[in-house]
């Protein structure tokens, strides 16, 4: 049997991805006005459309639909939202885009306190991942639109936070200096792929919600459950190492810099 494909054309959001859409153009054209500081390209603007495009992909196209029907592909939408937006939303922000706004988020910055703190970060975004795949909480989302949405939220605002102290364009207080963003990033992946494994190798379906429903694509609950736990584990890994070299890099141009700085002031 196969699922049945829909597309869902929420209006609240395709509203909002408007607006996000609207108050990007409207910074990325004053950042590049003449005489600008660190005008962003259009790579940038590449970027920050991508993570919109991912927002319509996860929320809006047939993904939305086949979550209900299918495990393995509601697992590809929270992947969407989770580690995908919000990377590619940020990748899309420079020093100058955040300029009208940069003194602001300092000041939240120093109002949130811990929250404010990687430590915080990675708690919600492996406690996020761990909550919403507990059985009776992934039913009652399924089952309660509400809760659904709700649910969109919280990976949204949890992946956001993580990236924010990985890729930010912006200083923060809580800067991670040396090997600090490389145990962010593994002990965050790690945790969450624990959850993948598990999902993939457990002896039976966790979800009542798709036992009790039409078996698509030929796949028994516990199978459908098994790839998503797969595509989770993956995902997290594929990620993690794509990050990883990107630091990687980014230490040793610091480095670099850093050396070229210390030589022009000995020949000083």
């Amino acid at each position: 049997m196969s699922p049945y494909i829909s597309w869902s054309f929420d209006p609240s959001v395709l509203l909002g991805v408007v607006v996000l859409a609207a108050v990007y153009v409207t910074w990325w054209r004053r950042a590049r006005e003449p005489g600008a500081p660190h005008p962003p390209g259009w790579g940038r603007l590449a970027l920050y459309f991508g993570g919109l495009l991912a927002i319509l992909a996860a929320l809006v196209s047939p993904i939305d639909g086949l979550g209900q029907q299918l495990l393995v592909m509601h697992m590809a939408q929270h992947l969407l939202l989770l580690d995908i937006v919000p990377i590619l939303l940020i990748l899309g922000l420079t020093k100058g885009l955040m300029r009208p706004a940069t003194r602001r988020v300092h000041a939240i910055e120093r109002r949130a306190g811990f929250l404010a703190h990687p430590v915080f970060a990675v708690l919600l975004y492996v406690g996020i991942m761990w909550l919403w795949h507990i059985p009776a909480m992934y039913d009652e989302a399924l089952g309660n639109s509400w809760v659904h949405a709700l649910e969109h939220v919280c990976f949204v605002v949890a992946g956001t936070l993580y990236w924010w102290h990985l890729i930010s364009p912006i200083r923060s207080r809580y800067r991670m200096a040396g090997m600090g963003p490389i145990g962010y990033m593994v002990s965050t992946k790690l945790l969450v792929g624990v959850l993948g494994i598990v999902l993939a190798f457990a002896p039976a379906s966790f979800y009542p919600y798709y036992a009790h429903h039409p078996h698509y694509w030929g796949l028994s609950p516990s199978e459908d459950q098994s790839m998503a736990g797969l595509e989770m584990a993956l995902e997290q890994s594929i990620v993690m190492g794509i990050a990883l070299v990107v630091i990687f890099v980014r230490m040793l141009g610091e480095s670099e810099r850093e050396a070229q700085r210390a030589e022009r002031f000995e020949v000083a």
